[in-house]
């Protein structure tokens, strides 16, 4: 009865919290996720999650079941790695690009269990900022981008990662502090503090105050923190990653605010040419990238 998929299954809903969310990550209609779940409990006669209003959580029964895929689904991907290797498909390079510089956080732990499961891969990342990292992939002087690019473009294909929520960063005690939602108009001439990108690769800007014409000041900063020290200290706004500034948020440094009624959201992709994307190493390092960011960032939803 217990099948390879039912136990995905049941650590999807573990990490999401939702059949909606879960159902999205294991590329199922909620119908047919509600399906293999009503077929298990009546199965096993035991109910493997509750319903706290939209959100769900696991029983006893479904959480022993989560414990068993955590290390069923680890042998089936160690499996599949050896497999590779008697192919002999298991030597290259994977160099990595990045546009959003907020990933540094989470990508590094994820660098660091692929060079454990791929020792003959030579994985780096390609330093400094790049106004068009698309064009380092096209150009073959990288092998990866993790960005929000997902404009189809021939000989490349991008793998959807993640959808996050951008959130406005202030400093404690700021005057928009008082409000719970930041309208479009609360940022005319402030100042942005933003990494050095072209503007167009800012949602706030291209997706906010462009279009609706309110004036604002940019200062730019290379890392996180230092944009982060910026708005403590009152030279500044700055517009990040929900996932990017928590800890920052828990210990008070600064404070975050929704943009919009809905909120300010952006796509994140890990985008490869071609040729690259079949290789099993990189669809090893893909699975370890979802799995883990699934697992660790708070505030991140499946796409489609």
């Amino acid at each position: 009865m217990l099948e390879l998929r039912h136990l995905r299954t049941l650590t999807a809903l573990q990490e999401t919290g939702s059949v909606s969310l879960a159902a999205k990550r294991v590329h199922l209609t909620q119908s047919a996720l509600s399906h293999q779940i009503k077929a298990l409990q009546d199965y096993y006669q035991l109910p493997l999650i509750q319903r706290q209003g939209h959100a769900i959580q696991l029983t006893d029964a479904g959480k022993r079941l989560v414990r068993l895929a955590e290390k069923v689904i680890m042998e089936v991907q160690a499996a599949e790695r050896d497999l590779a290797r008697l192919s002999q498909r298991t030597t290259g390079n994977l160099r990595i690009a990045l546009e959003c510089h907020t990933c540094f956080d989470w990508l590094m732990p994820i660098m660091d269990t692929f060079r454990e499961h791929w020792p003959e891969v030579e994985l780096d990342l390609v330093s400094g900022f790049h106004a068009d990292p698309i064009k380092l992939l096209k150009q073959g002087e990288a092998d990866i981008v993790i960005g929000s690019e997902n404009k189809l473009q021939r000989g490349l294909i991008h793998h959807p990662l993640f959808r996050f929520e951008i959130l406005a960063v202030l400093a404690p005690g700021h005057e928009l502090g008082k409000k719970r939602v930041l309208d479009v108009v609360d940022f005319t001439n402030m100042t942005l503090i933003t990494y050095p990108v072209p503007e167009e690769r800012i949602d706030l800007i291209s997706k906010v105050l462009m279009p609706a014409g309110i004036p604002w000041q940019r200062r730019t900063a290379e890392l996180t923190v230092a944009i982060l020290q910026l708005v403590a200290s009152r030279r500044g706004i700055a517009a990040l990653p929900n996932w990017g500034i928590k800890s920052y948020v828990d210990y008070d440094y600064v404070i975050a605010r929704r943009i919009g009624v809905n909120g300010l959201w952006s796509d994140l992709f890990v985008t490869t040419r071609k040729e690259i994307a079949s290789l099993p190493y990189f669809q090893d390092f893909l699975t370890t990238s979802r799995n883990r960011c699934f697992a660790t960032l708070e505030g991140i939803i499946p796409l489609e």
